[in-house]
């Protein structure tokens, strides 16, 4: 057989892919524990951990338990965590008062996981969604139609001011709520929380993606309803200029963090806040895109572990700097 002629060459790419320990040299992005957030459930109660139907392997924790957790991942090289909680309806109204107890549930959670894992970067969530009996993300107005849009800031500004009390490291108001971030702010500051950080969903569309959340803290009735829809304060998923101007907003406001959300279908919104501003940026990689790379692996479609990393792989190479992430413990465990 006629030996193949090399072809005259000057650059082949190739030779940087041969081997592992080269592409481990030229790999232009590397997703570390170290870059990610995992939420996570607190229930009240003892109860053994209660899973997730729609979100497998996620499950709504008590604070014992929710504890443990964190000690888990904070071993694991797993920076931050953000509460989100599971109320029962009996503490939910129209007004979302339980978000102003001084003992509600998530500020219980604060002080318990910051008690026993005082290392811990602790992130919480600034809306009325879990709390209210609408499930919408702050009051309505008389009408009904419509959220109020500042008298829910009012109320924003004192839950951010709990949150800082029971230790909180970064309040996250995920409302959408036009100037919330300043009055935070200021509220924060004018209570003497002027460390406390704010990590806001600056660009947070109104997406089909977040239906598992939704089943997780109870709030699925507002995602669509009769009089009123999430549309009218969560992002339109056809606009992609109204992001930069919502996170530039945000930053100037006083946002120490701005974050995109969804993740997986927004990359292009990512590159192009990480482009606008020079504070970090994060994305949340949610609860639908955890739960449809599970069933396609399920079914036998794709191979989780390879769908799973490639997934986060994408969203830091689009230019986060941190993701939100139900993969986080696992991810943390494989880079172990």
């Amino acid at each position: 057989m006629a030996k193949t002629p090399k072809l005259d060459l000057t650059q082949r790419p190739r030779r940087l892919r041969r081997q592992p320990s080269r592409r481990a040299l030229v790999a232009e992005t590397v997703v570390r524990a170290a870059d990610l957030i995992a939420p996570l459930f607190v229930v009240e109660g003892k109860a053994r951990p209660e899973p997730i139907a729609s979100m497998p392997g996620v499950f709504r924790l008590c604070i014992d338990d929710l504890v443990k957790e964190c000690r888990e991942l904070h071993k694991l090289g797993v920076p931050a965590v953000a509460l989100f909680p599971k109320l029962s309806p009996k503490l939910k109204d129209e007004e979302g008062s339980e978000a102003l107890n001084p003992e509600t549930l998530v500020l219980r959670a604060v002080r318990a996981v910051k008690k026993a894992v005082p290392e811990l970067t602790v992130i919480t969530d600034v809306a009325l969604d879990p709390y209210t009996s609408h499930g919408h993300d702050g009051v309505l107005n008389d009408a009904k139609d419509d959220v109020d849009n500042d008298r829910t800031v009012t109320i924003l500004g004192r839950m951010a001011v709990l949150q800082a009390e029971a230790g909180v490291d970064f309040v996250a108001p995920s409302d959408m709520m036009d100037g919330r971030v300043g009055h935070i702010r200021k509220s924060l500051d004018a209570a003497g929380f002027t460390d406390a950080g704010i990590l806001a969903y600056s660009a947070k569309y109104n997406s089909a993606y977040y239906g598992p959340f939704r089943d997780a803290v109870g709030s699925a009735q507002a995602a669509g309803t009769r009089l009123l829809s999430k549309a009218t304060y969560q992002m339109n998923p056809a606009n992609r200029r109204e992001a930069v101007s919502e996170v530039q907003l945000d930053v100037a406001e006083g946002a120490d963090i701005v974050m995109v959300k969804p993740a997986g279908a927004y990359l292009d919104i990512i590159r192009e806040v990480r482009n606008a501003v020079r504070v970090p940026v994060a994305a949340y990689q949610v609860s639908g895109e955890y739960a449809q790379i599970h069933a396609a692996a399920r079914l036998g479609w794709l191979d989780l572990a390879r769908c799973r990393d490639e997934s986060l792989l994408a969203i830091k190479r689009a230019g986060a700097d941190m993701i939100l992430t139900y993969f986080a413990k696992e991810v943390a465990k494989q880079l172990r």
